[in-house]
């Protein structure tokens, strides 16, 4: 595996979460992630307490390769960062243990710099250092 800066990786990715035009946003996407990459989201408490009325015990998010991400990234930015006035940033501390990196993220608002949420991923990186999977915990 090539070497890879864990937190400069998690600044690039959380980086993307931010990016208003869709061609750029694609090109970091591609730059980021394996063609066939998946990103699993652990559910808001709404969706998961939905979920298990229904019967499903461990709900997951997953949007996969280039098109569903971008679907999924372009949809948080338009949410969070246009509609609401928020960015992502990354914290300091992403750690690489072998082909597997860990980051933190903050959510900010952008008026007063304060911190509103955040959360952490691991990251499972292919051969190239390209993003294989994505487990996102949002709050944590």
């Amino acid at each position: 595996m090539i070497e890879i800066d864990p937190q400069q990786l998690a600044d690039c990715y959380v980086a993307q979460w931010n990016v208003p035009d869709a061609a750029e946003r694609r090109a970091a996407i591609e730059r980021l992630w394996a063609e066939d990459g998946t990103h699993i989201l652990h559910p808001p408490a709404e969706i998961r307490e939905t979920a298990a009325e229904l019967g499903f015990d461990h709900p997951t998010l997953e949007a996969q390769g280039y098109d569903a991400i971008e679907t999924r990234v372009a949809r948080s930015y338009e949410r969070f960062v246009e509609k609401q006035g928020f960015a992502f940033r990354a914290r300091p501390g992403a750690i690489r243990l072998n082909g597997v990196v860990r980051i933190g993220w903050e959510v900010v608002y952008t008026a007063t710099g304060d911190v509103v949420g955040g959360g952490s991923d691991i990251l499972v990186l292919d051969d190239n250092g390209r993003i294989e999977a994505d487990y996102m915990f949002p709050g944590s």
